[in-house]
C-alpha cells in the first residue's frame, strides 16, 4: 500500500513539473523574439520658408535629433527607421506607423520619436476642453487654412492616439511604448517675442483654424498626466518637451542645435538603458530642469501609471 501511494505521489509531482516546463518552453521563446523598435521623425528644412509669409514654417533643427539618437538606440539594440526632412511627409508618417503597428509582436519595446514643429489644431470633434487639438506638423502640412489646403496633412494628437493604442495592443502588458515629442504647440509671442527673433523655435502660436478662430492658450502648469490604462495593453509614456503655452527652444551643443528634449535623452542613455522603468526619464526631466538655458520651459511626462 505504501509502495502504491508512494507511486502515486511520484506520478503526481512528475506531472506537475512536466506542465511548469512546458510553460516556461512556451515563454522563453516568446520572451526571446521580443524585439525593440523605434521610428525616428526629424524635420529640419520645410518646403517654400520665408521669413516674409506668415503662412510658411521657419527651418529647424530636427533632423539633427534623429542622427544623434539613432547611434544610441542601436547600441541598446533597437531596429531603426528614420524619416527626415522631405521624406517625413504626413503619408510617409502615417505608413511608417501603421507597417509598425503591423510589425510589432508580443513583448515589444517601441520608441516613436518626433523632431519639428507643432501646431494647435481647432478641434472639430469636440473632444477637447479649450476647442483645440494638438498637432504635429509634419513636411507638408501648411501653416495657414486655405481653400485649397484644409488641414489633411496635420496629424492631430486624436489620430495619433489611435496608432498608439493599436500598437499598445498589439504588444501586450508585456510591452511598453514610448512616445516622445519635441515640438510645442506655442510660439515666442508667448514669452512677448515675435517669431521672427529666432530660428530655433519649434512650434507656433498660430492656431489652424477652419473658423478663423485665434488660439488663447490654457495655462496648464501642471508636470504630469495620466493617460488610459488597460490589463490588455501595454504601458505607456509620452514625454513632451514643453507645456503647451512655452515655446521649444533649441539648444546649441558642440557646433550644432538640437532639440534639448532629444539631447537629453541621448546623453541619459549613453550611460541609461532604455527599459520600462521610468527612472530614466526623469533623470532627463531633471538635467532639462537645471540647464539655465530652458529656464523658460518645463517638460510634460504622461503615463498610464
Amino acid at each position: 500500500m505504501n509502495i502504491a501511494k508512494a507511486t502515486y505521489c511520484v506520478r503526481r509531482v512528475c506531472t506537475i513539473l512536466f506542465v511548469i516546463l512546458s510553460v516556461l518552453c512556451l515563454s522563453w521563446p516568446l520572451a526571446s523574439m521580443a524585439k525593440k523598435r523605434a521610428l525616428l521623425i526629424g524635420i529640419s528644412h520645410y518646403p517654400q520658408t520665408t521669413k516674409s509669409n506668415p503662412c510658411t514654417w521657419t527651418n529647424i533643427h530636427g533632423s539633427n535629433d534623429v542622427r544623434l539618437l539613432r547611434g544610441t538606440l542601436q547600441k541598446q539594440g533597437f531596429r531603426i527607421t528614420t524619416l527626415t526632412n522631405a521624406q517625413a511627409t504626413a503619408s510617409h508618417i502615417r505608413r511608417a506607423l501603421k507597417r509598425l503597428c503591423q510589425q510589432a509582436a508580443k513583448g515589444d519595446m517601441v520608441v516613436i520619436h518626433f523632431s519639428g514643429h507643432g501646431q494647435p489644431f481647432e478641434d472639430l470633434s469636440g473632444d477637447e476642453a479649450d476647442g483645440w487639438d494638438e498637432a504635429i506638423v509634419p513636411y507638408d502640412a501648411k501653416k495657414c487654412y486655405s481653400r485649397t489646403y484644409t488641414g489633411r496633412c496635420h496629424i492631430i494628437d486624436d489620430e495619433l492616439e489611435r496608432y498608439i493604442n493599436s500598437l499598445r495592443t498589439t504588444v501586450g502588458p508585456r510591452g511598453f511604448v514610448y512616445v516622445v515629442l519635441d515640438a510645442c504647440h506655442m510660439g515666442g509671442a508667448s514669452r512677448g517675442e515675435s517669431e521672427t527673433d529666432s530660428a530655433c523655435a519649434r512650434g507656433t502660436n498660430v492656431g489652424f483654424s477652419p473658423n478663423g478662430r485665434t488660439y488663447i492658450p490654457r495655462i496648464d502648469r501642471r508636470g504630469h498626466f495620466t493617460v488610459k490604462a488597460s490589463p490588455r495593453m501595454a504601458g505607456v509614456c509620452y514625454i513632451e518637451s514643453c507645456r503647451a503655452y512655452q515655446t521649444n527652444t533649441e539648444i546649441y551643443e558642440q557646433g550644432q542645435y538640437y532639440g534639448p528634449l532629444s539631447f537629453y535623452i541621448n546623453r541619459t542613455l549613453q550611460h541609461t538603458p532604455l527599459t520600462h522603468n521610468l527612472q530614466w526619464v526623469h533623470k532627463v526631466v531633471e538635467a532639462m530642469q537645471h540647464d539655465k538655458r530652458l529656464i523658460k520651459q518645463n517638460p510634460v511626462i504622461e503615463t498610464d501609471r
